[in-house]
């Protein structure tokens, strides 16, 4: 005989996810709220400094980082499993590492001055 959950035991299971869900969102909209809040208090007062943002370090380096993890599950799911969906894991950082590259290559040599 097969144990079949109750359906108050269904509503509860199916409930879990999506409350799950709202709660992170609400968190995540206050934490930006506040954020931005204290962000305009900040200027505001005169004593807001700017960020210092080095695009041309960030994209070697997670280009670097996203394409030898690609790399890497690439040829492991290919000796694993031969060539199916699941090599696809390792293809999708690998195209993006590459883009990341590709983009600090052309940083270099047209928008530098």
């Amino acid at each position: 005989m097969e144990s079949v959950p109750s359906k108050a035991a269904q509503i509860i299971i199916s409930v879990i996810p999506i409350v799950g869900i709202v709660m992170g969102s609400t968190v995540i909209f206050f934490y930006l709220l506040w954020n931005h809040k204290q962000r305009i208090k900040i200027i505001e007062k005169g004593t807001y400094k700017k960020s210092d943002f080095d695009i041309d370090v960030f994209s070697i380096l997670s280009g670097l980082i996203l394409s030898s993890l690609g790399v890497s599950l690439v040829v492991f799911f290919l000796i694993k499993e031969g060539f199916t969906y699941g090599v696809l894991s390792g293809l999708i950082p690998l195209a993006i590492g590459i883009s990341f590259i590709i983009f600090f290559i052309l940083r270099l040599k047209f928008f530098r001055q």
